[in-house]
């Protein structure tokens, strides 16, 4: 029979690899300057793989942040904007005033949604503008589209809120999707799957 000790050796090591082999493993992770992404999320029931990541420079000196798409398996570019899951994760290089999101955003939605389709959606933009928060760097957001449910958006995977329509999306993510979004070889490094 085994002493006293060596049954709680037994039962520390065993606790020990039981607590290893449950963490989430890192070897299938992307990580850019620091900011790690995982190679699939969960959105609603479906498993949906990471498209791309990139880094965005402003004026190609400062870091402003890297980010990562998530489309479902097989997806083309061209259907990025359409009516699937998808998120885009951006994890923060830089502190930036919660209004300034709101304020950026809106040149480059208008750059790729008609006036009527602009004016359709501001209500829905103006409740996601009111929810940004100021960010540091560290910070992350997430927008995740789930058809039929909405753009939830979150802040440091906290849910702060949900947008319906499949229209605002497509609008939405045109901002960094779109056909002249805010930075044309960002938009290239996150469609070009690998």
């Amino acid at each position: 029979m085994p002493s006293v000790n060596a049954t709680f050796r037994i039962v520390c090591c065993t606790v020990l690899v039981a607590a290893l082999t449950s963490l989430p493993s890192r070897a299938h992770a992307l990580t850019i300057e620091n900011a790690t992404f995982a190679k699939s999320i969960t959105i609603g029931e479906k498993r949906v793989p990471l498209h791309g990541a990139a880094l965005l420079r402003w004026q190609k000196l400062v870091k402003v942040y890297v980010a990562a798409l998530y489309l479902p398996e097989q997806t083309k570019p061209s259907e990025a904007l359409s009516d699937i899951p998808k998120r885009l994760e951006i994890s923060y290089l830089v502190s930036i005033k919660g209004p300034d999101f709101g304020t950026a955003a809106e040149p480059i939605l208008a750059r790729n949604v008609s006036g009527a389709e602009l004016a359709g959606l501001r209500s829905r933009i103006d409740r996601l503008n009111a929810v940004y928060r100021n960010i540091k760097p560290g910070d992350r957001y997430a927008l995740t589209y789930q058809p039929g449910k909405g753009t939830e958006l979150s802040w440091n995977k906290e849910p702060l809120i949900t947008i319906e329509g499949a229209d605002f999306a497509a609008a939405y993510f045109s901002i960094w999707l779109g056909s002249k979004p805010l930075n044309k070889s960002f938009k290239k490094a996150l469609l070009k799957k690998g």
